[in-house]
């Protein structure tokens, strides 16, 4: 077969698209017809760079780099239509593959361009980045010769995320610190996110936590092949010109300031990390021997008085590092470094600047040691004589995580010290941890950090296996609070099981952090030792709840009942309320739900969104009219409430009526009801001639609906929209999981005709998966 021969332009335009290392100037300044032909033949390379001459020639490169999409990456991006750029997309994208090696530059010519450097010219358009397993892609950037890559994501990197990772040796981590350093105390990552780590490095965990936290020692693990990172060298600088005695005090690790619960309410500090007399361990753990770690004077204090002989080291930590290995799984596997890194601490203990640790084996002794009690971190004879040992190991009754059950070690409290010595850089504002298990020590740890978190503004906790140690969070949380310039607004916690009673823990919340403009908790199931587990915290179904700035509040039951006597005192607090989330509650009686519409209208007057899911409405249909009654709601979902169960043709022609008088109601979400194909069609007059409704959006996902009557709903609409003039509101119709794959050409005619009149979002749901009970509706 004869190929179509290329017409003149063509040729011409493929010539100089291979010349344009001499042209580039003089195609520029080609008017915008021609250069409207040329951009298609352009190198990635050059298609970048031509972006500012398209733009003032009138031309926009977003098909260009959506077809380069296709080619390329053969694969549609989730959200495709809520995509505004295609060039940002396609090179960060492109960047993340490239870095963890599933792209090949060399698969197509417009990427192989030896002018091009994959990772340099795409990196100002990261704005997320996630890493991986083995954190490889970190010890990529962090390499010498991708320097200028990391600058150029200091400067355009919002997002950070760490998905499936795995347990790292120590020249890893080495790249992980300088990568942190760079990106979030020096760059522009303002959020860290970690998904699906099973079994966490607790190591690398702690890691992660305290440096997005803003917490590293200046001067330590932070050189850059050979030199001090050059941001923080005049902060060095600065910091060696302090007088020896006040760069004393500032590392002073001062047992009675902490034991002084006063002293804690009194005045901000830094936080406090398991191991107090491990913090010259801590900050030499990854700066090897370029630089002498951090002296911590009272430390030294005690050091310089414990015997240094092998029997008191071996017969105290020695023998619990043991015993603790052989209960603990996660740590069991580095029980042959653990080892090695005993023999290290006594010699750390010595009072010496010239002796460095092992780094590897300290840095897995700094945190395992956080699990001693008071007499296995030091033999009791070590202590300086009137020294109260516990003032060391216990946190005092105004400090974070004390006196709490969940945070408790069995048999004795965890060893603190502080990070006051540590330099406080710039933090992230938003922190969250998917299917991250958190032990009591990283709970405590965590605790402590976010004690002074400041700049924090977001905290997602979604299934940590937090259990009692949620009291611990709280207690960090509230030490947080009483900081006047703590931002955080928004917290979401989620899990599997519930520790205390949902409405407890959302009292315990509030009285805690009453400044939240958001909470959501959300747990599936009740704790499995429910029968023999106290009724909460005393503490905290006594305490009083401030007026609050919340809101926004969502609640997921573990199918427990939903008493408006324990919401009312929430409702109350809450004055600026604006959306009520209520989901998988049992309502006790008849008349709860009725109580709660009154507290709502008496309490809550600035409420705009109201969401029941999975909560059985089918015995309420006089709360669910007077709902769709309220002149100040805008948005209404009943998602699976069986509102039809045991419903009458007249309830549903009262909604319809409800809804054509309410001009306030914007949106109504009806998802999982069974409306079937006859309620849908009904539904139709809501927009009818006579309405004075504004519905703007409707959700009828999951009901149950079939091509034909989509068509017929479709018929009627047009009709109502013909007899108002072509006036509506109506903008958007959601049909998620229904069955209209059953007839595919009468689907396809409704969709058209629908598309025509509003924005419609669906999906190709195979309807065969359906639930056996919902044919009964049909």
């Amino acid at each position: 077969m004869v190929a179509e021969p290329r017409s003149l332009f063509a040729l011409s335009a493929a010539a100089v698209s291979r010349s344009m290392g001499a042209l580039e100037r003089d195609v520029w300044a080609l008017p915008g017809h021609l250069l409207r032909g040329l951009l298609p033949l352009l190198t990635v390379f050059r298609l970048e760079r031509a972006e500012g001459a398209a733009r003032r020639a009138g031309l926009s490169t977003q098909p260009i780099w959506r077809k380069l999409w296709d080619d390329v990456m053969k694969t549609r991006p989730p959200n495709s239509e809520n995509i505004t750029c295609w060039r940002k997309k396609f090179l960060e994208t492109f960047f993340s593959n490239v870095l963890h090696g599933v792209l090949d530059v060399s698969s197509d010519w417009r990427l192989n361009d030896h002018h091009f450097s994959p990772l340099l010219h795409s990196s100002p358009h990261v704005s997320q980045l996630t890493l991986c397993n083995m954190l490889q892609g970190a010890v990529e950037l962090a390499a010498e010769h991708n320097q200028k890559v990391l600058e150029n994501l200091a400067g355009s990197l919002r997002i950070l995320k760490f998905q499936h990772l795995l347990s790292s040796d120590q020249s890893i981590r080495r790249s992980l610190v300088l990568l942190l350093h760079r990106l979030i105390h020096h760059g522009s990552v303002s959020q860290v996110s970690m998904y699906s780590w099973p079994v966490p490095d607790t190591v690398l965990l702690v890691l992660i936590l305290s440096m997005s936290a803003g917490f590293w020692r200046l001067g330590n693990a932070l050189t850059y092949h050979g030199s001090l990172c050059g941001l923080c060298r005049g902060e060095d600088k600065a910091q060696s010109q302090e007088p020896a005695q006040e760069r004393a005090e500032r590392g002073h690790c001062n047992e009675r300031e902490w034991s002084d619960g006063k002293n804690q309410e009194g005045s901000p500090r830094a936080p406090e990390v398991s191991g107090c007399r491990t913090d010259a361990r801590l900050n030499s753990v990854v700066s090897g021997p370029r630089s002498p770690p951090l002296r911590n004077q009272a430390c030294e204090e005690v050091s310089s008085e414990v015997p240094c002989n092998h029997t008191s080291i071996q017969g105290g930590s020695h023998r619990w590092v043991s015993d603790q290995l052989s209960h603990h799984p996660i740590l069991r596997k580095t029980r042959r470094r653990l080892k090695s890194a005993v023999g290290k601490k006594r010699r750390c203990l010595r009072r010496s600047r010239r002796l460095y640790a092992d780094p590897e084996d300290l840095y897995d002794f700094v945190f395992t040691v956080a699990r001693e009690d008071s007499s296995g971190l030091f033999d009791k004879n070590s202590a300086t004589e009137g020294e109260n040992t516990e003032n060391w190991t216990s946190s005092s009754p105004g400090s974070p995580c004390a006196g709490h059950a969940g945070c408790k070690k069995r048999g004795g409290s965890a060893g603190i010290f502080s990070l006051k010595a540590a330099h406080r850089f710039r933090s992230v504002s938003t922190l969250e941890l998917f299917s991250i298990p958190l032990t009591e020590e990283t709970c405590r740890i965590l605790s402590n950090l976010l004690s002074s978190w400041v700049s924090l503004e977001n905290l997602v906790l979604s299934y940590n296996g937090l259990g009692a140690n949620i009291i611990c969070i709280l207690s960090g949380l509230r030490a947080l609070s009483r900081h006047s310039d703590c931002h955080l607004r928004v917290v979401r916690v989620s899990d599997i099981f519930s520790h205390m009673p949902c409405m407890e823990l959302v009292r315990c919340i509030l009285s805690a952090f009453p400044q939240l403009h958001t909470l959501s908790v959300s747990f599936d199931l009740k704790c499995q030792l429910e029968g023999n587990r106290p009724e909460g915290n005393p503490s905290c179904s006594k305490a009083e709840i401030p007026d609050s700035c919340l809101e926004q509040l969502e609640i997921r039951f573990p199918r427990e009942p939903l008493h408006t006597a324990f919401l009312l005192p929430v409702l109350k607090a809450s004055k600026s309320l604006q959306q009520l989330s209520l989901d998988s509650a049992t309502l006790p009686c008849a008349q709860e739900l009725g109580l709660l519409l009154e507290a709502l209208k008496e309490y809550n007057p600035n409420l705009k969104k109201v969401s029941f899911h999975d909560v059985n409405l089918a015995e309420h249909q006089k709360e669910v009219l007077l709902l769709l009654q309220d002149p100040v709601l805008q948005e209404i979902t009943f998602s699976f409430c069986r509102l039809f169960e045991s419903s009458t043709t007249e309830f549903l022609s009262e909604i319809i009526n409800t809804v054509k008088r309410n001009s306030s109601l914007k949106s109504l979400k009806l998802p999982g009801n069974r409306l079937g194909n006859h309620r849908l069609v009904a539904l139709a007059d809501i927009f009818s001639e006579d309405s004075s409704s504004s519905l703007c959006q409707l959700d009828v996902s999951s009901n149950c609906i079939k091509p034909d009557g989509l068509l017929e709903f479709t018929k009627k609409l047009e009709s109502h929209i013909q007899q108002r003039g072509g006036q509506i509101q109506f903008t958007h119709l959601r049909l998620f999981q229904n069955w209209l794959d059953q007839d595919a050409e009468t689907a396809q005619e409704a969709l058209r005709r629908l598309k025509a009149v509003c924005s419609v979002v669906n999906d190709s749901w195979d309807s065969s998966q359906a639930f056996a009970d919902y044919i009964s509706v049909m």
